[in-house]
């Protein structure tokens, strides 16, 4: 193209998208509109996240090894863990782990002949096959072609340990824990080539970009194959792996692990409660938790339904410990089963779940502020600015004037300094005090009545039901979804330069009916996804 922007002929392509579905009558117009070419985000290296980690050395060792527990620890950054990996580097502490979580999985794999005979693509024990194996296994674990250098000085490693050690298998020890421990394993990257400010990625960066992306886990040899032969650069290359890889299991993975990150669900492992004031809190609610609030958004992204209805169904899937929380029937005998609340419940979608409830709220009771953050910055990518320091952000407890949360909100609000912050989180983080702080229907706060009313961008609600679906209806939430998108693919923040496909990014996602997988597409196929600025 010249450029008109690829990404603003977005919403056009999508009617093209949509056609193969069924047949399209007319044929949408061409735009006309030039815009601005993208100005593509700093080239950068990745880090493997904790996750990605574990499951790449899974993808390459196989299953039933004894994992590494001690790595270095994500960070989140712009909301993200998948930002924060483009962000920190590795300490030596984490040096030492990596180091140590290599040599053990290499020792692991090597005293079993059945993975030794899977991983080696030679049968005899010579220099040959160590070199066969240097060129295959590495190729796989970083994610390119090895240069001859890189193999020549593996081959080298083999055989001095094969000799010194008195093993073909010993060699092979440390040849593949070399491989593990190479910051070529552990780090992605994506500087693109060339040298001016727009950058491709070459197909060996981008089929990494996009195996991460769409399933959390290195490339496959087809996706690797289609980077070596330059199928991968091309549109019609990237939309045929596209299409191959969103139908696999894999991409169930992908899916999760983006919402996850992206409404900080991993936290609920960690979750605390006061078990004096929860009785119903357990090592087993965090996972349970965050299990339910997966399965909903997995069954209407792969259902290809209006990803906002995850604000406003009553379907969900609960276990034994849920039902229990929720004081509904068990639905299912073992594990999780489907569920829909009635119509005269509260509930409605994810802000009726508990993974919401539990984790926006303290240890020991309910917070408005922490759940309307959660609604302003998560749902609505509002920015919150922080507390002026030296303000006292402590609510005061209740008495016998203030016995409701809304009640002791209003005499915190008597604080200047206090009011402006809690003006724009409060009145929507009060519409779920009719849940406790683990998600537990609740008729009152200390024996007082609730009033869960408030109003939303001049929308006036009477609680979380009418809330749920101003939020529904609030163009912002399908716009911050696809700003979340691309910022979670490429593994950066808001960057001005991407802007206007940005918006065009959320202009098409509007015109796809909100369908999810639609809207990974258009990031995959956009500019902003396949470029790299300058490294800083």
């Amino acid at each position: 193209m010249n450029h008109i922007s690829r990404t603003f002929c977005l919403v056009w392509l999508l009617a093209a998208l949509a056609a193969g579905c069924g047949e399209s009558k007319t044929d949408p117009p061409a735009p006309s509109v030039q815009v601005p070419a993208l100005e593509p985000a700093p080239g950068t290296f990745v880090r493997l996240t904790q996750a990605q980690y574990l499951s790449a050395v899974t993808q390459l060792l196989g299953d039933g090894l004894r994992l590494p527990v001690r790595l270095e620890p994500d960070a989140r950054s712009s909301g993200f863990i998948a930002v924060g990996a483009a962000t920190t580097t590795i300490s030596g502490r984490g040096v030492e782990q990596y180091e140590s979580a290599a040599y053990d999985l290499a020792e692991q794999v090597v005293s079993d002949p059945n993975r030794v005979k899977v991983l080696l693509p030679c049968d005899t024990r010579d220099l040959a096959c160590a070199t066969t194996f240097v060129e295959t296994f590495g190729r796989r674990a970083w994610r390119r072609p090895l240069t001859a250098d890189e193999v020549s000085r593996l081959v080298a490693l083999h055989t001095q340990a094969a000799d010194t050690l008195g093993g073909f298998e010993q060699g092979l020890q440390y040849v593949l824990a070399a491989i593990l421990q190479s910051p070529n394993f552990l780090f992605r990257v994506e500087l693109g080539t060339g040298s001016d400010a727009r950058r491709p990625l070459d197909g060996y960066e981008l089929a990494t970009r996009l195996s991460f992306f769409l399933w959390n886990t290195i490339p496959d040899d087809a996706l690797l194959d289609a980077a070596a032969s330059g199928e991968l650069v091309t549109d019609e290359g990237l939309e045929a792996q596209f299409q191959r890889m969103i139908e696999a299991p894999q991409a169930r993975t992908g899916v999760r692990q983006f919402f996850s990150d992206l409404y900080e669900l991993d936290r609920l492992d960690g979750v605390t409660k006061a078990p004096e004031l929860f009785p119903h809190i357990s090592e087993d609610f965090g996972p349970s938790a965050r299990e339910e609030t997966l399965r909903v958004i997995e069954a209407l992204v792969f259902e290809d339904e209006d990803f906002r209805d995850v604000l406003t169904t009553r379907k969900t899937f609960l276990n034994r410990k849920l039902a229990a929380v929720y004081d509904v029937p068990t639905p299912a005998r073992e594990g999780f089963g489907a569920y829909e609340f009635p119509e005269s419940s509260l509930r409605r979608g994810i802000l009726g779940h508990s993974s919401f409830l539990a984790l926006w709220a303290h240890p020991v009771s309910t917070s408005a502020t922490l759940r309307g953050m959660f609604i302003q910055q998560k749902l609505l990518c509002r920015t919150i600015p922080p507390p002026p320091a030296g303000v006292d952000t402590s609510i005061p407890e209740p008495s016998g004037t203030t016995p409701t949360l809304r009640d002791r909100i209003a005499e915190h609000l008597e604080e200047p300094a206090c009011a402006g912050c809690h003006q724009i989180t409060d009145p929507t983080g009060l519409a779920f005090e009719n849940f406790d702080g683990i998600g537990r229907y609740r008729k009152s706060d200390n024996g007082a009545p609730l009033d869960t009313s408030g109003v939303l961008d001049g929308e006036a609600f009477t609680g979380p039901v009418e809330l749920a679906a101003h939020l529904r209806d609030n163009p912002e939430f399908g716009n911050c979804l696809s700003r979340r998108l691309v910022n979670y693919a490429t593994s950066h923040g808001e960057y001005f330069g991407e802007s206007t496909d940005i918006v065009a990014l959320g202009d098409a996602f509007k015109a796809s009916d909100y369908r999810v997988l639609a809207l990974v597409k258009l990031v995959v196929m956009s500019d902003a996804f396949r470029l790299a600025g300058v490294p800083e």
